[in-house]
């Protein structure tokens, strides 16, 4: 994780905060042993796909092969906002949140959605994300990442273990 960061830095991009480390099980369960989970507030190129064309640059070098959807992965970085944008638009970004369960494993966007559509259903991304910007709140749904880990079971938020 920290060598991913440098390399983020090597690419022009500033890493402000950076939250604990946590040992999470793997997602999805059974892909995998657990892994281990941070959240970053990073500042870099305003255009949110170019920031995540450095995200995906830096799995590259750590050999990151995305085979298949929510495979085994040797480094997963994930833009989970910026700021308040919502894309591509609100009613995409909505109708990705709203996606059943069933679905998502195999329907893979063809563009990048902001928030990440599944952030509030995840503790592996909250319980971090508490850690560096507990008040940032959802654009479009006006919860806090508090008031989304609250929502969560507590098996889930519980399974999010410092290291």
């Amino acid at each position: 994780m920290r060598a991913a960061l440098a390399a983020l830095t090597a690419l022009g991009v500033t890493v402000s905060a950076i939250s604990r480390f946590y040992r999470t099980p793997c997602f999805p369960p059974g892909a995998g042993p657990d892994y281990v989970n941070a959240a970053a507030r990073l500042e870099g190129p305003s255009d949110p796909a170019r920031m995540l064309a450095l995200l995906h640059r830096v799995e590259a070098d750590f050999h990151r092969v995305r085979a298949e959807r929510w495979g085994r992965r040797t480094l997963d970085l994930d833009m989970i906002a910026a700021g308040a944008a919502v894309l591509p638009d609100a009613a995409t970004q909505a109708r990705w949140r709203c996606l059943p369960a069933e679905d998502q494993t195999r329907i893979t966007p063809e563009t990048l959605i902001l928030p990440h559509p599944r952030l509030q259903d995840r503790a592996f991304v909250l319980v971090p994300l508490a850690d560096i910007a507990p008040g940032w709140t959802h654009p479009l749904t006006g919860r806090t990442v508090g008031d989304m880990l609250a929502d969560l079971p507590d098996e889930s938020v519980d399974g999010v273990v410092p290291l």
